[in-house]
This record gives structure tokens, sequence and C-alpha cells, in this order.
């Protein structure tokens, strides 16, 4: 082990010699998270709206003034067709239109109860299903405003009430759920960008056969290989919970001895995979489309942006190998709900197995001669 400080020595030396790499390892990152934090926003704002109301009363235009104070919606059109509502949704100019019908107000008055009509554009199910889950809530208060005024001041008892808490994300602040997960995608292309491309580096440029002629073991220059892209990961990490805690306000708490405890071990697993896909390819080209290709399946199946309860079975059975989606978990679980060792003792014991193995098979594959 006496020669592992050389190479370590000899890696950083690589590193802080390019001055692109830098940027591209520290900056880029923040800047990334910065962009991303922001523009993946769960909520469905700026709806266009188009209102077709063929009733003209009083309780038409309250309800379309509901609609149009709503932070969600924006009024686009008026029209006095239906077909020129659909027409307005099929070119793009509107993504949902109400059509209100004539004798809305007297039917409520009379019969207590009225229809109307909601067609969603639905080539977005998500978009759809949120704008029609928020026209459906405004039509609700509207329904309930207009019974206790026009029906005598005495509204409907309510056979439950209902009061809800809304634990460990109380703003319900989608960047409060989304930062953590994004650190671990950072982290984690970083990591395995670097450390699939090292070995293959050596490769192209022919100080590989030096290295191979030498005595130094192969457990040895996988560990010195390795260490450095480890310790900057780290520093990567810390960086993006100080901007997170700084600008987007992420609440620390649980241990962040604990987060960096496993994000050392999480990311034995992430550069072992890159150092094995280094052994088995022979250029950096080949090196980066086999480490993005595992990436993309990593990143969309961690559970980051669609929970991964809603996939099939098979895609939850796919997550049990995704070393991704442990970090990701334990990120929110342990800055958002304080949870301790105890409460990923499953994730440690997985991710502990993933590094034996794949840092196992990154010794065993590196072809050492001589």
């Amino acid at each position: 082990m006496k020669t592992v400080p050389y190479i370590v020595q000899k890696e950083f030396r690589q590193i802080f010699r390019h001055r692109v790499m830098l940027p591209l390892i520290f900056l880029m990152p923040v800047i990334q998270l910065l962009v991303l934090a922001f523009a993946a926003d769960y909520e469905v704002d700026n709806v266009k709206l188009h209102i077709v109301d063929l009733d003209h009363s009083q309780a038409s235009r309250q309800l379309v003034g509901q609609f149009e104070a709503s932070e969600h919606f924006i009024l686009t059109g008026t029209s006095a067709s239906g077909k020129i509502a659909l027409n307005e949704i099929q070119q793009g100019y509107a993504d949902l239109y109400l059509e209100i019908p004539p004798d809305f107000q007297r039917q409520l008055l009379r019969d207590g109860r009225s229809q109307l009509q909601v067609a969603v554009d639905a080539i977005n199910g998500v978009k759809a299903g949120l704008s029609s889950a928020y026209a459906n809530a405004i039509i609700r208060d509207f329904n309930a405003a207009f019974r206790q005024n026009y029906g005598g001041g005495i509204a409907q008892p309510a056979a439950l009430q209902i009061e809800t808490a809304n634990w460990f994300n109380p703003e319900q602040n989608y960047q409060t759920f989304m930062v953590p997960g994004i650190l671990v995608i950072l982290v984690t292309l970083v990591g395995m960008f670097l450390a699939g491309m090292n070995i293959v580096k050596e490769k192209e440029i022919g100080t590989i056969e030096q290295i191979n002629v030498s005595p130094i073991r192969k457990h040895e220059f996988i560990i010195g290989k390795l260490l450095p892209f480890w310790i900057i990961a780290l520093v990567e990490l810390a960086i993006g919970l100080v901007v997170g805690k700084l600008v987007f306000h992420i609440p620390f708490v649980g241990s962040l001895w604990l987060i960096f405890g496993f994000a050392g071990l999480y990311l034995l697993v992430v550069l072992g995979f890159g150092l094995l896909i280094s052994t088995v390819t022979e250029t950096q080209q080949q090196a980066m489309f086999i480490a993005w290709f595992f990436l993309i399946i990593f990143i969309l199946m961690s559970g980051l942006f669609t929970p991964i309860e809603s996939m099939p079975p098979w895609a939850q059975d796919i997550t049990r190998v995704n070393p991704v989606a442990y970090f990701v978990d334990v990120m929110r679980l342990v800055l958002l709900k304080g949870s301790d060792v105890w409460d990923i003792r499953q994730h440690i014991a997985v991710m502990g197995g993933y590094a034996l193995a794949v840092n196992g098979l990154a010794v065993l594959n590196y072809r050492k001669v001589g």
C-alpha cells in the first residue's frame, strides 16, 4: 500500500494541471443545481383557460371570476360555442375550456344543481390531471359559497370534519423535495464520468504500459485511481449542501455526518462502477457512452421524478439494484425526516455489498502484465 499515496498525488496533479477541469468539476454542478432546482417544478401554473359562458348570469360571472383569481389559470379567451373552444385546444391556444350551460343560475336556484362541462388537453397526462383537479376545487368552492349565499344562509353540515397536517415539508415546497435528489444526481454524474474515463485515458496516451510493468499491485492501482475522485465527489456534495441551505433553505433535520458517511459508501459503488467500465473499454468515447447508458436508467428509475411505488412491478424489481435510488431515499430520509442509522440500515447493507462486488470486479477485470 506504500505506492497508493504516489498514485493519488499523480492523479491530483493531472486533474489540477488542466484549467478547464476545475470549473467543470466544481462550478458546473453548482450552476446545474441552481437551474434544475428552479426548473424541475411539480406544480402546474399558467394553465391556458378558455371560457364558454352561455348563461351570462350573476352566478356564471362569479364562477368565471374565481377562475380568473386563481394563480393556476390564465384566461386566454371567451366564446359562445363549444366548437370554437375545442378548436382553441386543438390549435394549442388553450389547455382547458369550461362551458357554462344556459339557465345555469336558474337551475341552481330551482333544483339546487346544474351541470358544467370541462374539457382538458390530455396529451400531457400529469398536467391534465392537475389542471382538472384545480378546476374541480374551484367549482367545489363556488358551489359551497353559492349554497351559503342563496340557500337561506344555511350551509349543509359536514358529516365529517377533516383536519390535515403536512409533516416534514409543511409548506409543500417542491424544492425541499427535489434539491436533495438533484444533489445525488450531480455527485453521481461527476464521479462516474471522471472515474469511467480515467484508466481509458491512460490507455489512449500510452502511460498504461509503464504502469503495467511497474511493481504496483492491481488493488493498489485501483485504490489510487479511486481515492482522488472519492474526495472530490465528497467536496462536491459539501458545496451542494451549502448552496441548498443558503439558496433553497433545505432543512437539515438529521445528521450531516450520517449523510457524508453514507455518501462515502455510495461513492465507492459509483466510482467502482466507473472504473469497471474503464477496464473494459479502449477509448474515452466508449467509456462515456456506456456510462451514460447506465446513468440514464439509474436516474430515471431512482424515484427522483416519479415515485417508485407508481412503477410496474418489474420496474420496481430493477430499482432494487439501482444505487442512485438508495442514495436519493437516504438524502430525503435523513435531511427531511431526521432518520438515524437504524432507519437506513437496509440501505447501508445493500450499498456495502454493492461496493464490495463492483470494486472486486474492477480489480479482477484490470489486466496487468509484467
